[in-house]
């Protein structure tokens, strides 16, 4: 199996897991559905380790989708 292979796995499987490990306890798509919104504001700030998850998840995704393109232009060589 080639590095970039593995490296993919890694990275998807590290997606899976920091979305796994975010809040669920905000009412964002609940309130898009007909949820009750308490407070009146549908906007919610992450702060802390929130944050943080919400920033690296967004980097993994970018990572996979670059190693991807890369195995891709490898393969078309």
């Amino acid at each position: 199996m080639r590095a970039i292979t593995v490296a993919e796995i890694i990275a998807a499987v590290s997606i899976i897991g920091l979305i796994l490990l975010q809040d669920r306890s905000g009412e964002g798509s609940s309130a898009i559905f007909g949820g009750s919104q308490t407070g009146g504001e549908f906007y919610s700030r992450r702060r802390g380790m929130e944050k943080i998850l919400f920033i690296v998840t967004i980097a993994m995704v970018v990572l996979f989708l670059g190693l991807v393109i890369y195995q891709l232009a490898l393969s078309n060589r």
